[in-house]
Formats: structure tokens, sequence, C-alpha cells
């Protein structure tokens, strides 16, 4: 790291320290800690929210998919604008503020267990909290860890491990005023990084219409694997339709589809994510910050304005990033071997391993050509870099004293294959590569502070959350602990959420950023939203409506997820081990249900049976509804 990386790098974390410090002076009381004391400012507000709300996980994981997958992506910046600022703060955000200050609710569990005088619904949300945030926490940590391991060199571990550090030191002692004071600083860097990212990337690419026109001309290029599964372009929708292949007897693989891509992008990336904000718990809380609805009134513009700039940045750039590894980038280096061979495994699916010298015919025959560099600023002891060779390759050798030129002319996914991946790619590591090969090294420094104050903003929310869901809402109900000690416990449940989210970011593989995040957010609105849409709204819903419909969404997400939807089922191995079946869906019906996402069954289902529940059952007591709508 040369003196200008370090110094900005020392100067954010001091001030990232200061703001921690003064949420931890200004912090006296639990409300202060779980809730601000109720009086954050409209702007400081609506920054945090989306700083929360937008993280690591938004900017390289879900940008990395539209870097696969293409701008179909931006129906879920529409989404995330206009159901999860519009609809929540004009519509959500105000009925949740007054009902949560009449019922005294600090959290998301407390106001769904007050709300519906449920001791069982109010422990039962925060355990469903407290074990599976840490996966989406995970992905925002490992997001930031790709980013940092690409620029400095080091290894994703390491990186893991320097955000738990500086995450706990100002969310454990400062509480949600920490949070919120550094989220704002947070989401005003993001803003800065995001806004020379896309001016410098259409600047580079030609202006707007030709970006766009040559990434429309790469059509032909689209990777034989998601052409199969419906992919017909950067610039296009995938194809819509319902699967006419059947599932195969057990034991077989599952054959692909022309519509899965389509199924996968609409109903896991963009409903999933889009619906689901509605029902997040570190969201959600930040309604109970602010004084009045006219404040929330005044976040939505600041608010909308930083979701576009996020999102819709992140994944316009994602997908562009096909056209500048295709026809514009130039890698100035030292080669140092331009035929390394690399054996993919049958079926091509392994991790890249080198031929060995008395490999087979076979192993030689599935050979891919790698060549080998290292950067000029590189020392001889780092390990090398590697580029697949394909026959639009081309290298220029310099002389003695000129570097050696190498133009991939590979799209985004392949750029990532390397001898640390299959022949697949990763598409979690196309935005850091894209940063790291597109822009110049003082940019690398600013997006890196901008993907750091993405992470640490987020997973600032979502570790106060974890902690508050395990200290406030299952300890002080379990037990009647006094609030000052749950507060203590809220900050060791914060420590061991850390913790979680650090193994599962070492174990998972690769490709797994956008897929947490989508799962988390899924199971939240399948599990939650009629409930918490039910109490805000209708004075008719009851408390045994609530909880069948939060166990019922929860339970079928969850089924869903261990024994249908085939990238979940299959990664996890629960299905394989106890019935012998990648999944659970039976021989002869469409292979579309392997692919439908989790939310688009169980949320109907906790829907009707919330209905139905409340249609037999008798209304509460109405002297507590009063007390929830006010007069």
């Amino acid at each position: 790291m040369d003196l200008l990386t370090i110094v900005i790098i020392i100067g954010y974390l001091l001030i990232t320290a200061y703001l921690g410090y003064r949420g931890y002076t200004q912090t006296k009381t639990a409300t202060d800690y779980l809730i601000a004391g109720r009086k954050a400012h409209p702007a400081v507000m609506a920054l945090s929210y989306g700083a929360a709300f937008i993280s690591t996980s938004a900017i390289v994981g879900f940008g990395g998919v539209a870097a696969n997958f293409g701008m179909g992506l931006l129906w879920l910046t529409f989404l995330n604008i206009f159901v999860g600022v519009f609809i929540a703060f004009v519509f959500f955000g105000g009925r949740t503020r007054r009902m949560g200050h009449l019922l005294d609710a600090h959290t998301f569990p407390e106001f769904l267990g007050r709300r519906f005088q449920s001791r069982f619904l109010h422990v039962f949300s925060a355990l469903v909290i407290f074990v599976f945030m840490p996966l989406y926490a995970m992905a925002v940590i490992k997001g930031g860890a790709e980013f940092i391991a690409a620029v400095f060199h080091v290894s994703p571990e390491i990186a893991l491990y320097i955000f738990a550090l500086i995450v706990a030191a100002y969310v454990i002692p400062g509480g949600l005023k920490g949070v919120m004071l550094t989220d704002a600083l947070q989401g005003i860097i993001m803003l800065i990084g995001m806004t020379i990212l896309i001016f410098s990337t259409y600047f580079m690419l030609g202006g707007v219409i030709d970006a766009h026109q040559s990434l429309t001309a790469l059509k032909s290029e689209v990777p034989q694997s998601l052409a199969a599964i419906g992919h017909r372009g950067w610039t296009s929708m995938p194809l819509f339709g319902w699967a006419s292949t059947k599932m195969p007897p057990a034991g077989s693989p599952i054959p692909p589809d022309p519509h899965n891509l389509w199924w996968i992008m609409v109903t896991t990336i963009i409903l999933g994510v889009g619906i689901g904000v509605l029902a997040q718990p570190q969201l959600i809380v930040r309604f109970m910050t602010v004084k009045s609805q006219q404040s929330l009134n005044r976040a939505v513009g600041v608010g909308g304005a930083f979701i576009l700039m996020m999102t819709g940045v992140a994944f316009t750039v994602g997908a562009l990033s096909n056209v500048y590894f295709h026809d514009k980038e130039v890698i100035t280096c030292r080669i140092l071997d331009d035929s390394v061979l690399m054996d993919p495994g049958p079926g091509g699916k392994q991790k890249l391993k080198p031929i060995s010298a008395d490999a087979s015919d076979d192993v030689k025959a599935r050979a891919k050509r790698f060549i080998t560099y290292r950067l000029l600023n590189e020392p001889s002891t780092a390990p090398p870099h590697y580029v697949l060779f394909t026959p639009k390759t081309q290298i220029e050798r310099g002389s003695a004293n000129a570097p050696d030129v190498i133009r991939p002319g590979l799209i985004s996914i392949a750029r990532t294959i390397s001898n640390e991946t299959t022949m697949q790619g990763n598409v979690d590591r196309i935005i850091p590569t894209y940063v790291n090969s597109a822009m110049p090294r003082w940019f690398g420094v600013i997006f890196m502070l901008t993907l750091l104050a993405a992470a640490m903003s987020t997973l600032a929310g979502q570790f106060h959350t974890i902690g508050t869901a395990i200290g406030r809402d299952v300890l002080q109900q379990v037990t009647s602990a006094k609030p000052e000690r749950s507060v203590l416990v809220t900050r060791i449940g914060i420590g061991i959420g850390l913790i979680v989210a650090i193994v599962l970011g070492r174990i998972l593989g690769d490709n797994i950023i956008a897929l947490a995040t989508a799962i988390f957010f899924g199971l939240c609105a399948a599990s939650f939203l009629p409930a918490f849409i039910g109490g805000l709204f209708s004075k008719r819903i009851t408390k045994a409506a609530a909880i069948s419909s939060v166990v019922a969404g929860f339970f079928t997400s969850l089924f869903w997820l261990l024994f249908v939807n085939a990238k979940t089922a299959v990664g996890i191995g629960l299905c394989s081990k106890l019935f012998h079946k990648a999944v659970l869906v039976p021989e002869g019906w469409s292979v579309t249900w392997t692919v439908v996402d989790p939310l688009v069954i169980g949320l109907p289902i906790s829907v009707i049976v919330a209905a139905i529940v409340t249609f037999f059952t008798k209304p509460m007591d109405e002297s507590h509804i009063s007390k929830c709508f006010g007069k």
C-alpha cells in the first residue's frame, strides 16, 4: 500500500471510531441503544436506511449477477425504490412508528409480540432472526473480503477478521445511535464512489449509446450453459415460460430447461429481494427512530435517490463490464508462462488443477490453456495471476525494457476463471476484477472505501438486530431480566453473530453472495410480511392467525429450501442424505419446480393461513386494539 492509501484508510477509520464514540456517549438508556432515542433526523434516517439496505452483497454480489444475467436485474432497482422506499416510508413507516411508540416497542420481534399479545410470536421471531441473519451477514462480509483481497493481495480470511473487528468496535458500545451516525457518513462515501464509477464507465466505453449498443452486440458471446437456460443477451430479459422438461428418475442429473433463468432471476432475485425488503427487521426498526410521519415523507427523496445510485449503478456497470473485458481490457504485465494447462475435471465443473506430467490422454484432451502473469508493481514472490486463453486472446511480448501485453477478449464471467475456480467462474469476483483492471489505482482506494462503507453500514444494522434479538427479545422475555441486563446480553449476542458469520464465510463456497441475500430476504417475507401488514392495517386479524401465518410461512419456505429448490437443496445435501434424491420433486413433474423460489410458495401460503384462521377465530380485545391504533 502506498502512503496515500494508508492515510485515506486511517482517516476513514478514525472518523468512524469518533462517530461510534459519539453514539456511545449519547447512549444513556435502553431506548437510546435500541432505537436511537426516537429522535433521528430524517436525512440521517434515510441515509442509514439506505446504507443498511444496500451492502456489498448488492454492489459486488448482485452487480456480478447482472454481469452474468444482464440488465433485466434493473427491475430489482425499480422494486427497491418503489416498494423498499416509497411504499415502505409512506404507507408502512408512519404506522410502524406510531404503533411502535404506542406499544413502547423497541425491536421488530417486540413489535409483533406486543401487537398480538403473544410471547411465543415475540420469541419465535427473534430466534428466526438470530439463527438466519448471520447467513445474510456472511454474504456482506464475503462481498467486502473479495474486494479487499483483490486490491491488497491479502487472503479473504484476513479481510473477514478485519471487518469483524472494525464493526464490533463501534456497534457493540454505541448501539443504534453509533450505527446511524456512521451509516450517514458511509452513505455519503457510497454516493461519491458510485457516482464516479458510472460516469467513468460510460466515458471509457464511448458514451451511453455506444456502450449499450456494444453490449447488445455481444449476444453471440453468451456462454452455452446460460443460453441453455434461456439467456438471450445482456440487454434482453430471459425466455419466459413453464418447462416442458420433466424430472428424471432418482439418481439422474436434473436437466437444464430454456425457461429456468427467467424463474431464477424473477422469483429469487427480483421478487425475493424486492418484496422481502418490507419485512427486514434491521430496516423496520429505523421507522421507530424518527419523530413523525412528516420526517418519513421528507426522507423519501433522499432514500430513493440513494437506492437508485447504489443498485442502479451496480447493475448497469455489472452488465457493461462485459463490453470492457471483451473489447477494451489490456493487461500490462510480465508473462510467466502462456501455455499452462489446467484440468477442469469430468464435465468441466470441478475446481481447476494443474495437469501432471503423467496425465492420461482423456485429461489432456479436456485441459484448458491459461496464461500466468505478474503485474509490473508486484514482487517476484507474489503468486501469479491466471487468465484463460481463447482464440480471441492476443499476446504481445515486450523487449527487455518493455512490458508484455495481454488482450484477453473475454466476457466478465470468463475473466474470473482462474486456478481457484471452476470453469463456471465466480460472479462474486467480477466487480472487484473490473474496478482493479479498468479504473486507476486512486479510484480503487475510493471504491474500497465505498465497499467498506457499504459492508460496515449493513453489518452494523445486522449485528445490532442479531444482538437485540437474543438480548431484548429472548432473554428479557424468558427471564424477565432488567433492561440494563438485556443491553449487556445484546452486546454478547452481537459478538456471537459476528463469529457465526465469519465461520459461514470461511466454509461456504463461491457464487454465494447474492443467493444468501435472496434466501434471507425471501425467508423474512414469507414468515413475517402477512402478520406485519395485518398488524399494521387490520383490526380484525387475530393472535392465532398471526402465529399460524408466521409458522406456516417459515416452515414452508424452509422445506422448499431444503428439499425442492435445486440450488439450495443440492448445496446443503440434507435431501440427498435423508431420501437419496437430489430434490423431492416427483418424476415426470416439470423441472421448473426446482428453480421456483420458496417465496413464491411460502408467501401465498402464509397469507392464506392468516386469512382462514382470522375468519374462524374471535377478534382481539377491543381495548388492546384501541391501544395499538390510538384515537
